[in-house]
């Protein structure tokens, strides 16, 4: 058990250690996970339209349907975040998410972040990705929410 626990481990950390942008995300689609009904992913905080400052406190939310598991480790109805930054989701959802600077992964498990922004508008989703960073089937997405830091 402890061998395959590491094996997964070190796939999860490959994963994460090569950046990849959505043009380069693999056109092979893995076996997603299956999302159980009703499960919901959300910012606590910021609030949709709200001023902030830099960096901004941003909290996961998470519905009691699904449960965070890091990255590598594989349980059922569990999930880890990402945080879409000024971006759209996959239009593949059945590939691993890229590591990006729009794209943050919180592979350990995270359930909050401090986030630096530059001043203006910007817009921030959350997306639940398996223990191979794939988003489940269907997608645990968040609304976008809008926020402006100010200077």
């Amino acid at each position: 058990m402890r061998t395959l626990i590491l094996a997964a481990l070190t796939l999860a950390a490959s994963l994460v250690a090569a950046p990849l942008s959505w043009a380069q995300t693999p056109a092979v689609a893995l076996e997603r996970t299956p999302s159980p009904p009703g499960a919901e992913v959300y910012i606590i905080s910021p609030k949709d339209g709200a001023k902030v400052k830099s960096p901004v406190l941003v909290q996961f939310g998470l519905n009691k349907v699904m449960g965070v598991a890091p990255a590598g480790i594989k349980f059922e109805n569990t999930g880890h975040h990402h945080l879409l930054i000024d971006t759209d989701p996959p239009a593949n959802m059945g590939a691993p998410l890229p590591a990006t600077d729009n794209v943050k992964h919180f592979g350990k498990g995270q359930t909050e972040t401090s986030v630096p922004l530059s001043p203006g508008k910007h817009t921030l989703q959350l997306l639940l990705g398996d223990q191979n960073h794939v988003p489940h089937n269907p997608p645990v997405i968040s609304k976008k929410i809008t926020i402006t830091v100010t200077p």
